[in-house]
C-alpha cells in the first residue's frame, strides 16, 4: 500500500525530529543553568574516550547536575523530548558502556558530597559522584573502612560502581559492590527520584529495587547516591607473595589459605610470568618479587583483629607450603613500602601491556574449581589461532575471576593481531561458557559485548531482562547501547 504524501507545508519527520531534539537541548541548558552544562570541545574530549583509546564517542551536550533534583529535572525533559542518555561516572570501564554515541552525556561529577558517615550503623551515605578514594578515606578518618579495593580508585565512582556492580580484590571476603549497598536513591527513566537510601540489614517489605539498578549500566536509570556497608578496621594485616608451577598448586594453595586462616584471607590474586615481567619492566622502581623466576605467582593478603595474627597465621600457611613442596618460593612484605611494592605488580599488570599494542581483553568469571581447566583449554584454543600469540592471564582466582589478555607475537604485526580478535574472543567466551561461566565479571557488558552476550544468556533470562527495562524505560532513553 502506497503511503499518503505530507501536505505540501507539512515538516517531514527528520526535520521535526531534529527541531524537537533542538528545543530539548535548549530546555536542558535553561534547566541546568550555565555551570550545569558543556559544549566545550576541549572539556568534552577527555570523557569522549576510554584510558585505552579503543572506544571514542561523540555527544551533543554535556550536562553536569549538582542535585538530585538537578538529574531529575534533566532526565525528565530528555524523556519529553525523546532524547537519549549515557551516563557516565569516572571514565574507568573498558567496555565502552560510558562512552556516547550521540547520546547526551550525563556525568555527576559535581555531586562528591559524602552526605553520612554512622559508625555505629557501620554505614556511609555518598554521592554518585564520589570518588571510591574518597569513600575509603572517609571510613578511615571514621574508624571503619570500605573494602572495596580497585587500581582505578582515584577515579572511579560509587555511581560508575554501583551500575557496573564492580568487584575489586576484595570480593572474596567481602562480595561484589552487590553486597556492600544497602540503599540506593536514583533517578528512573521518567524523572521520578526513587528515595531508597535506607540503612537497614534487614527489610522484608516487597522486592529488593536497588538491586535492579546495581549492574544494570544505566540502563534503568541514574544513580545518584548510595548507603555503603563500613566495616571495623583490622589490626593486623600481611601481604606476601609467592612462586608457584602452575594453577593448580595455587587453587591447592587457595584451599589451605582459607582453611588455616578462619576466613581472614582478603585477597589471592594469580599472576602469570609474562604479566609479572612487563610490570617489572614498566612500572618505575619495580624488581623482581623472588630470586628466582617461576611461571606463577600469587598474592596473598591477610587481615585479623588480633595484632600481629595475620603476620604469624601467613607465615605458618607458607612455611609448611614449601616443606610440602606445594610452593617454589615466598616472600613476606617486611614493611608496608615492600608491601606496596608487590601490590604495585599486581595492579600495574593492565598499564604494563600497553606499549605491547593492541591486545585481545576479556574479564571472565568461572568456577573457582575450573580455573586450571579454564586456563589450559583457553591457551588451547588461542594457540589454534595464532600460536605465537603472548598470553597474560591474571586476576581474583579467589573468586573465580580472570583478567585473560592476549597479546601479538612479539615482533608481529599489530593489525594482524587486532583482525584476529573477535574470532579470539570468541574463542576464549566458548571456553568459559562450557565451564559454567560467564564472559563478563567485573567490567559488565557494554557496548563491547551486549550483543554478544546473547549467544550466552539464556532466552527466558533475556526477554525477562526486557520486559523490565520496557516497564521502566519504555521510551529507550536510558544508554540505549548497553544490555537488551
Amino acid at each position: 500500500m502506497l503511503k499518503p504524501r505530507p501536505a505540501p507545508d507539512a515538516p517531514d519527520a527528520p526535520a521535526a525530529a531534529s527541531a524537537a531534539a533542538s528545543a530539548g537541548l535548549d530546555r536542558l541548558k535553561a534547566a541546568l543553568g550555565p555551570e550545569g552544562w558543556s559544549q566545550d570541545p576541549e572539556r568534552l574530549a577527555p570523557k569522549l574516550v576510554e584510558w585505552r583509546g579503543r572506544w571514542r564517542g561523540a555527544t551533543p551536550l554535556l550536562l553536569l547536575p549538582r542535585t538530585t533534583e538537578e538529574v531529575a529535572a534533566a532526565v525528565g525533559i530528555c524523556a519529553e523530548a525523546g532524547l537519549a542518555i549515557t551516563p557516565q561516572g569516572g571514565n574507568t570501564g573498558l567496555v565502552g558502556g560510558q562512552i556516547p554515541q550521540g547520546e547526551v552525556l550525563l556525568s555527576l561529577e559535581r555531586m562528591r558530597a559524602i552526605r553520612a558517615v554512622s559508625p555505629d550503623d557501620d554505614v556511609l551515605v555518598a554521592e554518585a559522584g564520589c570518588t571510591l578514594q574518597a569513600v575509603r578515606d572517609a571510613a578511615e578518618a571514621a574508624g571503619r573502612t570500605f573494602p572495596l579495593s580497585l587500581a582505578s580508585q582515584g577515579t572511579a565512582t560509587i555511581g560508575g560502581l554501583v551500575s557496573t556492580n564492580a568487584g575489586g580484590t576484595a570480593v572474596l571476603r567481602y562480595g561484589t559492590m552487590r553486597a556492600l549497598v544497602l540503599g540506593l536513591e536514583a533517578v528512573l527513566p521518567d524523572g521520578r527520584v526513587l528515595r531508597g537510601l535506607k540503612r537497614l540489614r534487614k527489610d522484608n517489605t516487597g522486592y529488593d529495587l536497588k538491586q535492579l539498578l546495581i549492574g544494570a549500566e544505566g540502563a534503568l536509570g541514574v544513580v545518584t547516591a548510595a548507603a555503603l556497608k563500613l566495616f571495623p578496621r583490622l589490626a593486623s594485616r600481611a601481604v606476601a607473595i609467592v612462586g608457584l608451577a602452575s594453577p593448580e598448586a595455587a587453587l591447592a594453595l587457595l584451599g589451605r589459605a582459607k582453611a588455616e586462616s578462619g576466613g581472614a584471607v582478603e585477597a589471592f590474586e594469580l599472576m602469570g610470568r609474562l604479566g609479572v615481567g612487563l610490570a617489572v619492566e614498566r612500572i618505575p622502581a619495580a624488581r623482581e618479587p623472588l630470586a628466582q623466576l617461576h611461571a606463577w605467582y600469587v598474592l596473598i593478603e591477610l587481615a585479623t583483629a588480633a595484632e600481629g595474627q595475620a603476620e604469624a597465621v601467613l607465615e605458618g600457611l607458607l612455611a609448611r607450603a614449601l616443606e610440602d613442596g606445594l610452593v617454589q618460593d615466598a616472600a613476606i612484605a617486611a614493611s608496608q613500602a615492600q608491601a606496596h611494592a608487590f601490590w604495585a605488580l599486581r595492579e600495574g599488570q593492565s598499564a604494563a601491556q600497553k606499549p605491547e599494542g593492541p591486545a585481545w581483553k576479556h574479564d571472565v568469571a568461572v568456577p573457582v574449581a575450573e580455573v586450571p581447566r579454564f586456563l589450559a583449554q583457553a591457551d588451547a584454543a588461542v594457540r589454534a589461532l595464532s600460536p605465537r600469540a603472548r598470553i597474560v592471564a591474571f586476576g581474583h582466582v579467589g573468586d573465580g575471576n580472570i583478567h585473560y589478555d592476549v597479546l601479538g607475537p612479539e615482533g608481529g604485526d599489530p593489525e594482524a593481531h587486532a583482525a584476529l580478535r573477535d574470532q579470539g574472543s570468541r574463542a576464549v567466551h566458548d571456553v568459559a561458557h562450557r565451564l559454567g561461566g560467564s564472559i563478563s565479571a567485573e567490567h559488565g557488558l557494554g557496548s563491547m559485548k551486549s550483543q554478544e552476550a546473547l549467544r550466552y544468556k539464556d532466552p527466558v533470562e533475556v526477554e525477562t531482562m526486557r520486559a523490565i527495562r520496557r516497564a521502566l524505560d519504555p521510551k529507550g532513553i536510558m544508554n540505549p547501547r548497553v544490555l537488551f
